[in-house]
């Protein structure tokens, strides 16, 4: 498997759970590459969201918002049509203008891999132009992402993601069944 960075240091992870719309694969189950990064860039995008920073209020608000910068993922397995898979992301590594994620999708049933990658985004500002500055991620956001890596919005309760999640401080005792999502203290 890809490398795991963040996950052993207690880094901000997040997981969200989807269906597989028609269309997103062949009809052998190969996930079509383009979706694989819609996957994980809506996951990102509920994660900010959840910690008080949607991204479309960051473009109208102050025209700021996270970029791709670099992205690698690769296809490990099948995913069809009605599949329910979980895609998981956890951040890597923080930098002055830059969040690293991995990312890793795996079948929320049977716990198969479907794909697995990497995700550099850059904070910046859209110019009057339309071109793009980076920026300095300000101080607040950050200390939201990294409350989220300490659990502290879960009022300091220690809780995991679903069995296949990387970091799982307590574990389901079926595949596939979640313990509690990060975005839920009550873990419904």
């Amino acid at each position: 498997m890809g490398e795991t960075h963040g996950e052993e240091r207690g880094m901000a992870m997040y997981w969200k759970e989807i269906t597989v719309n028609w269309g997103e694969s062949d009809p052998f189950g190969l996930v079509y590459y383009p979706r694989i990064v819609a996957w994980f860039n809506d996951t990102e995008h509920e994660l900010f969201r959840i910690i008080g920073y949607p991204i479309e209020q960051m473009i109208k608000n102050d025209r700021t918002t996270f970029v791709m910068g670099e992205i690698h993922f690769r296809f490990i397995g099948p995913a069809a049509y009605g599949d329910r898979i979980v895609t998981t992301i956890t951040l890597a590594d923080i930098g002055d203008h830059t969040l690293h994620w991995n990312c890793k999708a795996k079948n929320a049933v049977t716990g198969a891999p479907v794909s697995e990658g990497r995700a550099t985004r850059v904070y910046a500002r859209i110019m009057e132009d339309g071109s793009l500055k980076a920026k300095v991620i300000p101080v607040e956001m950050l200390a939201a992402i990294r409350e989220l890596g300490d659990l502290k919005h879960l009022g300091g309760k220690k809780m995991g993601g679903p069995e296949m999640a990387p970091q799982t401080p307590q574990r389901s005792s079926r595949p596939g069944e979640a313990v509690a999502r990060l975005d839920s203290p009550t873990g419904s």
